[in-house]
């Protein structure tokens, strides 16, 4: 876990700490690593004392609260209820946009998760982090430069909500580093959410999303379904906080019963455990609460499949919720309904002429036979959801006992239905009959990174002679070649973070090899905006997405006096095209780093210490001024005498992808440094270092911080 991370739940802990303090003698016991849980009873003869101070808890906190759950009622919002199955997707995904055909393929990204998973109810997009700080572009830039801008948006979330599914989008709050916006944040952010048709937002690190936001969407009479990441502050907050994220983490034998869903039966909380690949525990809590789950894969590029079982957990569970939507908001529900067996836990769902009962099994091997025992009434039928099939009861008195099978780490549901089922139900229970045929510990939990590639690059011809504005790089038979990414977030899965070239199985962030480099000519200094001019004027380029394409020109032109600046705001493919020109190619990451540090493997160009006086300065205002002249620090140049490696624009490099995600080696930092928070794309001024820049598009692609040079091959 990185530690940004760690600091941010131990933030997060203390403040819960503190606004719970004064009321802690009043109630029941806490668990969980962000507050978010209460214990369980001690033990089953304290189960009625125990509930009945969860009632008076919530009784008391309502009272104190002066707590008005009115937007719960609001129609416009009931989808939140059924808002079981979420998943936070990077708009990077390659399911989700094809670049060569240039369109969204909602369907394609959808069917992914039906065929693995059963599907999904809501969907976050997330355009932002970690590449956010490259360059001065805030987060609402950020959202303009997604492919098609904001009309293609627009459709993409129609297609979703036309399949069922609704569509957020992330509060970055802490974004206030990048250009700075004339609105507040919130009235900017709910304005824009309304423009492009979407649900929701979530707050990325906020301790619920402030009340702000909240009168915005009144003030424009659009409403908006909020979530935080993170645990709410004040527990007022769930008045208009309608889901959360459960970070519960710290999972004890006994299941622990969701705060805020007992507060307010109908908040929808999403249980999220990204960097987990052993689900259990995190669908369990989820099945013995009634709340949802977030079926988090792309993070930030790292893809955390879901393996085959907890997938077909999923499936199940799914199906479950979904078959009697409104159970799981009932205002009676209650958790640990008294059982016949050791480490069985239930609860209890009632609703208009239906009760469903969930359980869980803690123990890891198959317990069978008799499971509950409940009021026996005549004319009520007895359902075993999760195997799909019509129960008989042992009458024992006034008693009906239930006897079904649960797996090991296993799922069970009872129905207790008044009435006839609808045609729907049977069709339910005929589902659920066939897939249960199979147990879930036939599935496999097997996982494994997904393998990536490099993108190939083609020799160059040989030239006759030096080409001009090149430097001669000698070829080495024994470079040691170390290298490490400054990715923030990943520790969690070392196998999969960074990248993976071609003498690794696996993604890593960090390399160390020692290889042959032939000899290569490489620029000097990067290319010129004078020099991609020339380019531009021989050849007519221009890209099919021009979005942002040499953004800071006008009228085809750039500034006076910027013709010796680094040309940025290109993307991989126009520095491709102006290569190609040339004769040129983009140099590998080896040969950037090679021709930057020589044999010695020196930490910067000129050597081993940060001379600051051998790179522009840091530009840490909101603005963010224009490169500097690539011939600006001689003094910073590398043993080899190539200049403007570090410190003034990052330069493309290799370009890896693997099923979902493509991505690209940048190297050499830029002067822009966004400041005010940690999770700004970081610097990586070290030649032996790398950012890895997420790659969706051209329009998002390009940046006023990075640029390139070129190689040519010299044998």
């Amino acid at each position: 876990m990185s530690i940004q991370f760690q600091l941010r739940r131990k933030f997060c802990l203390l403040l819960l700490l503190f606004v719970c303090a004064a009321a802690r003698a009043q109630q029941p016991a806490f668990a969980g690593a962000l507050r978010e849980l209460f214990k369980g009873p001690v033990s089953d003869e304290q189960r009625d004392q125990w509930l009945a101070g969860l009632k008076d808890w919530r009784n008391k906190q309502k009272a104190d609260l002066h707590y008005d759950n009115s937007l719960y009622a609001n129609p416009k919002l009931k989808w939140v209820n059924h808002t079981f199955i979420y998943v936070q997707m990077m708009a990077h995904d390659r399911f989700f946009y094809d670049p060569v055909a240039r369109k969204y393929t909602v369907a394609r990204y959808l069917a992914d998760l039906k065929k693995r998973y059963g599907g999904i109810d809501a969907v976050l997009i997330w355009p932002t982090y970690p590449n956010i700080g490259v360059d001065n572009r805030n987060q609402f830039d950020l959202t303009a430069d997604l492919p098609g801008g904001p009309a293609a948006v627009k459709q993409m979330i129609k297609d979703f909500k036309a399949q069922g599914v609704h569509v957020f989008f992330p509060i970055m709050i802490w974004d206030h580093g990048t250009r700075k916006i004339q609105l507040p944040m919130s009235e900017a952010l709910v304005k824009e959410m309304k423009a492009l048709g979407a649900d929701g937002m979530n707050g990325d690190t906020m301790l619920g999303v402030s009340e702000d936001f909240y009168q915005y969407t009144k003030s424009e009479n659009y409403p908006l379904a909020f979530q935080p990441e993170l645990s709410v502050s004040n527990l007022k907050m769930l008045e208009w906080n309608r889901l959360s994220w459960g970070y519960f983490f710290n999972y004890e034998q006994t299941p622990g019963v969701s705060i805020y869903k007992w507060l307010e039966p109908q908040h929808q909380v999403n249980i999220t455990n990204r960097w987990a690949i052993d689900k259990t525990f995190d669908l369990q809590w989820a099945f013995f609460n009634g709340v949802g789950y977030n079926a988090w894969e792309n993070v930030w590029a790292v893809w955390n499949q879901i393996p085959e079982r907890y997938a077909e957990a999923i499936r199940r569970i799914s199906a479950v919720y979904h078959a009697y939507p409104d159970s799981w908001s009932s205002k009676d529900w209650e958790p640990y309904i008294p059982v016949l067996q050791k480490n069985i836990y239930a609860s209890k769902f009632p609703s208009a002429g239906r009760t469903v009962y969930t359980f869980i099994n803690r123990d890891s091997v198959e317990i069978k036979g008799k499971q509950i025992s409940l009021p026996y009434h005549k004319g009520q039928t007895y359902y075993d959801l999760w195997n799909g099939k019509m129960l008989k009861p042992e009458l024992a008195g006034d008693k009906a006992v239930l006897s079904f099978d649960i797996e090991g780490f296993g799922y069970g549901a009872i129905l207790i239905a008044d009435g006839a089922l609808k045609p729907a139900e049977h069709a339910f229970l005929n589902n659920m009959s066939i897939m249960s045929k199979r147990k879930l510990k036939t599935y496999a939990t097997d996982w494994r990174p997904i393998p990536q590639q490099m993108i190939a690059i083609a020799k160059t011809k040989i030239p006759a002679k030096q080409p001009d504005g090149m430097v001669k790089i000698p070829g080495t038979n024994n470079y040691q070649f170390e290298s490490a990414g400054v990715i923030i977030e990943g520790n969690e899965l070392p196998d999969a973070v960074g990248v993976q070239h071609s003498w690794q199985s696996h993604p890593s962030r960090s390399q160390k090899h020692e290889m042959s480099v032939p000899s290569f000519y490489i620029d000097k200094y990067p290319v010129t905006n004078k020099q991609f001019k020339q380019f531009l004027k021989a050849t007519q380029y221009h890209p099919a997405d021009g979005h942002n394409f040499l953004k800071d020109w006008v009228k085809g032109d750039y500034a006076e006096g910027a013709a010796n600046q680094p040309v940025t705001w290109v993307s991989l493919d126009d520095a491709r095209a102006y290569a190609k020109w040339a004769g040129k190619r983009l140099p590998h990451e080896w040969e950037w780093q090679y021709a930057a540090q020589g044999t010695d493997g020196r930490k910067y160009p000129w050597g081993n210490d940060d001379i600051k006086t051998n790179y522009p300065p840091a530009d840490t205002t909101r603005s963010m001024r224009k490169p500097t002249a690539v011939d600006a620090y001689p003094s910073g140049a590398s043993p080899f005498g190539v200049i403007d490696m570090v410190g003034n624009v990052w330069q493309w490099t290799d370009e890896y992808h693997d099923l979902h995600s493509r991505t690209a080696i940048i190297k050499g930092s830029s002067y822009f440094h966004a400041q005010t928070s940690g999770w700004y794309f970081p610097p990586a001024l070290e030649v032996n270092k790398y950012g890895k820049y997420l790659l969706m598009a051209p329009s998002i692609d390009r940046a006023g911080t990075i640029g390139f040079r070129c190689v040519v091959d010299a044998e």
